[in-house]
């Protein structure tokens, strides 16, 4: 997935993937991110649309291994995504995926698998809502049932390695 345009053009990538405990001292590229939040407004009206640049980028970032950045974008979607609305329960179902992502490179299998648990029980939740057709909106676009079955897949294994990870935006192309 290639970083999503904004007014001027292109988000910039991080220039480091920001792993809390590592990094010898460097802090996260809070100067990235900064732009790519400033691009979501106070508060979405109705829902969350699928192709809002905030957004699409949070899932590239997840998916290019900025697991920590993804995350911090995604909570800036999910804060200004409609009280009570469907957006935000998806929303918290992608940031446990980006946050258990980044407890695999930290080598925190259970920790991870307590997460991917905790998404999967969002999109359970989800799917128990009432579905308002929106039109362009992000539960409307995302296959909530291919993740469904790839975090019972992960939950389902006796031990979680680096290599489990989970590519939001594939899930999203497939």
């Amino acid at each position: 997935m290639s970083a999503p345009p904004n007014a001027s053009g292109q988000l910039p990538w991080p220039l480091w993937a920001y792993v809390p405990g590592e990094a010898a001292g460097l802090d996260a590229d809070y100067v990235t991110l900064d732009m790519a939040k400033a691009l979501v407004p106070s508060a979405f009206r109705g829902h969350v649309p699928a192709r809002h640049p905030a957004l699409r980028y949070g899932l590239a970032l997840n998916d290019r291994g900025y697991f920590w950045e993804a995350q911090e974008v995604l909570e800036a979607v999910w804060a200004a995504a409609p009280q009570g609305g469907r957006e935000r329960i998806l929303l918290r179902a992608c940031i446990h995926v980006a946050n258990a992502n980044l407890r695999l490179r930290m080598q925190r299998s259970h920790s991870a698998a307590r997460l991917f648990g905790e998404a999967l029980a969002e999109l359970r939740a989800l799917s128990a809502r009432k579905t308002a057709a929106v039109g362009d909106g992000f539960v409307e676009s995302f296959p909530i049932a291919a993740l469904t079955a790839l975090l019972q897949a992960k939950i389902g294994r006796p031990q979680l390695s680096k290599a489990d990870w989970i590519a939001l935006g594939a899930i999203v192309r497939s």
